[in-house]
């Protein structure tokens, strides 16, 4: 192999690694917002819950 072919190896690494970081990230990120979804939904059934509790 010579210094060009190694490089362009290199490179297509560093691509494939991006890749698959950026994945993982986007990934996660959706995860943690259906997270926060569904636990804001929670909350707001405990509120109502209150509500219908405390009315006279």
């Amino acid at each position: 192999m010579d210094k060009d072919s190694i490089l362009g190896i290199g490179k297509e690494i560093k691509k494939s690694i991006k890749e698959t970081v950026e994945k993982v990230v986007e990934d996660t990120k959706h995860e943690v917002e259906e997270e926060a979804e569904k636990a804001k939904d929670k909350v707001q059934d405990v509120v109502e819950n209150a509500k219908d509790t405390l009315k006279p």
